[in-house]
């Protein structure tokens, strides 16, 4: 789809910039990301991809696509072009991007020693002969000479395929420590032959991958080049104030087109809110156009059109890089270009899509429950099936699955009531937005609650608790139930089933309930998310003793799916909170913690002035079982964390389930992938 920018302050955000043989409709750049698809679920991969080029993405980019069986990930979704069926299934996404006009980019990708081979079962190569990354034994071998001429030419013949397939622009990836960065770090390039060495050596293999590149795509491609420009390892590795710059300036011209960030690890690149601000890339990223006359591309979760305006007028991009932020809103670029920004669906930077990632599941997302099921249910992110009938909808609770359901609802044109006990809408989002670094999440409740104010059809009733008499005497056609739920006062969790035996004098909490601290205060987190490590982190910071005790051998262990963990762990150790991992609580009397060593089953104790379990949630579905014990009852459904308690992203969706499924006739059947007979 064109775009053509409306007479505006953002008009140079949607000028076509020229990158080599092909120019980009505008600025707006679709940086490669992960979908969780791959070679697999083809048709649900061209349906994702075709939506954001439909949203005005001027380049929309590929995950990372294989260019040889040594290149695995399985069972982590990837594309591959290995073959000529390789080479249909991304002419069927590139189809669905240049249906709208936007340029297909091709990011193609060889992991080295952080592939595993599972399926292939390949040798595994690397420049020196490193441990392999991932879980499991195994080494990877040194590449020798005739390694390099072949994968030289496994890039090239995956280019070429690139090409028949409609690539408008093929990628080197020498970025997030795969095989060719591998190559460029003095951390893991120990050769001594012409590739390795000095700087101008190491960087020999990305010049050769750019020649030969450019040689099978015979000028009807632009080349660009994916690279790091630091590795966020300090003097060991490449520095944007160090190597980097001797890097790009041996390069400088070389491609077409240049992708950088900062990387050593894919969590560096993707940094979670909690980490990181828009736009912290910058300071990395900046020098880059001083070195070289391409055009650049950068990324930084980047979601206000005025830092993205101040990024291409103050030259730090030309490009303006986004993988989550395209996740979170396809159409960004089509709602700035029709003066839409107020109703752009900000990215809150939860990284529930790395997560997916990480689980080797499609693409999810907290603000865009949309996102993944564009093919498998139909569901597009502006458009939505108008109502069927003159059903009036009540829904009690205004947290995430209610204001979700009360939206689609109201878009779709029914008359809907929106009931919500307290003054302020916005359910568990109200208390987790406060925790340190998660003030971006309000946005799922700021987003639904300006949204909902342009539909005359939808009312709102604030500080309006009902009971089960108040939802009959109420006359809905339906009513959806959306009360949320409650942290778990019995200590269940995922390490234990039965409830912990806590005396009755104990002075014990919950994160619902955070008042009459003492100290020291004992957070024991058994829900092993973000909650335990950031209250723990909140309270230390408020100046008390906190000690931190998990059943898991790591702090928040289920932040490792959203690349956090790490960060997590070590933010708590530095600010001096106590952490002891590998501990299950087997009781409390008073002011003494009993625990027990997950290994070595050796008890231990720990005084506390306060207990604040994090363990759990149950559904708060009193209005819901009060509905169900009564009769001439209206219709009802509950939904979200007041039916199937979960992350933020989970009731999000189960909103906007029910909405598009409401008044439907036919329960929606959900479209799978299979294999070709």
């Amino acid at each position: 789809m064109s775009l053509v920018p409306s007479p505006s302050r953002y008009a140079e955000l949607f000028e076509p910039v020229k990158i080599g043989p092909v120019t980009a409709p505008n600025r707006f750049y679709q940086t490669p990301h992960a979908t969780g698809m791959g070679w697999r679920m083809p048709k649900a991969s061209a349906a994702l991809r075709g939506v954001k080029a439909e949203g005005g993405w001027g380049v929309v980019s590929t995950e990372y696509c294989s260019i040889h069986p040594s290149s695995d990930d399985f069972p982590f979704a990837y594309l591959s072009l290995w073959d000529e069926d390789d080479v249909r299934t991304l002419a069927a996404i590139g189809e669905a991007i240049h249906r709208h006009g936007s340029l297909m980019a091709v990011e193609l990708w060889h992991g080295g020693f952080h592939s595993n081979n599972r399926l292939t079962r390949e040798p595994v190569l690397s420049p020196s002969g490193q441990r392999l990354k991932l879980l499991g034994p195994g080494s990877a071998r040194a590449m020798d000479a005739a390694d390099i001429r072949a994968f030289l030419g496994w890039q090239a013949k995956a280019a070429e395929r690139a090409k028949r397939a409609g690539a408008d622009i093929v990628y080197v990836y020498a970025g997030h420590d795969y095989l060719p960065f591998q190559f460029l770090s003095p951390r893991t390039n120990r050769r001594c032959d012409a590739y390795g060495g000095s700087v101008a050596n190491r960087t020999r293999l990305v010049r050769d991958m750019i020649d030969v590149t450019r040689d099978a795509v015979k000028g009807d491609c632009a080349v660009a080049l994916r690279m790091a420009v630091d590795e966020l390892h300090g003097p060991d590795g490449i520095t944007y104030d160090g190597e980097a710059q001797e890097i790009v300036s041996l390069l400088a011209e070389l491609p077409d087109l240049w992708d950088v960030n900062i990387a050593g690890a894919l969590g560096n690149d993707s940094r979670s809110a909690r980490f990181s601000s828009e736009g912290f890339q910058e300071p990395y990223v900046s020098f880059i156009k001083s070195l070289t006359s391409k055009p650049v591309v950068g990324v930084g979760r980047f979601t206000s059109p005025d830092t993205m305006l101040r990024q291409v007028r103050e030259g730090i991009l030309d490009f303006i890089g986004a993988a989550r932020p395209s996740i979170a809103d396809p159409f960004l670029p089509a709602k700035i270009r029709d003066g839409r920004e107020d109703e752009i669906r900000e990215c809150i930077g939860c990284n529930i899509c790395r997560a997916a990632n990480n689980e080797a599941v499609p693409l999810r997302c907290t603000q865009n429950p949309t996102m993944g099921e564009e093919w498998r249910r139909g569901w597009h992110p502006v458009r939505i099936e108008s109502k069927v009938s003159e059903k009036r909808v009540l829904v009690v609770g205004a947290g995430p699955a209610g204001l979700e359901a009360a939206l689609a609802l109201g878009q779709r044109g029914y008359e809907v009531h929106l009931a919500e006990a307290s003054r302020d809408l916005g359910g568990r989002l109200l208390f987790e937005h406060r925790l340190p670094g998660l003030s971006t999440w309000i946005r799922v409740r700021d987003h639904r609650e300006h949204m909902l104010s342009k539909l005359a059809n939808v009312s709102i009733y604030r500080e309006s608790r009902l009971t089960a008499q108040d939802v009959v005497d109420f006359s809905a056609d339906h009513v959806v139930i959306a009360t949320g739920s409650r942290w778990r006062r019995d200590g269940i969790g995922t390490a234990r089933e039965t409830p912990i035996q806590i005396s009755s004098d104990t002075s014990m909490i919950t994160p619902d309930d955070l008042d009459d601290l003492k100290d020291p205060i004992l957070v024991y987190d058994d829900d092993n998310y973000f909650m335990g490590g950031a209250l723990a982190e909140r309270l230390r910071l408020e100046g008390h003793h906190v000690i931190y005790a998990t059943t898991q051998p790591i702090a928040s262990a289920w932040t490792q799916m959203t690349d956090e963990q790490y960060l997590v762990e070590e933010g708590l150790v530095s600010i001096g909170v106590d952490v002891r991992v590998s501990h299950t609580l087997q009781g409390a009397d008073r002011t003494l913690a009993i625990f027990r060593h997950v290994l070595s089953k050796e008890p231990t104790t720990i005084a506390f002035g306060t207990l604040l379990m994090v363990t759990g949630r149950v559904p708060q579905d009193d209005l819901y079982a009060d509905l169900r014990a009564m009769n001439g009852a209206p219709p009802f459904t509950a939904i979200g964390d007041c039916f199937s308690p979960s992350h933020i992203a989970d009731a999000v969706y189960a909103g906007h389930r029910f909405a598009r499924e409401f008044d439907q006739s036919e329960p929606q059947q959900l479209r799978r992938e299979r294999p070709s007979p």
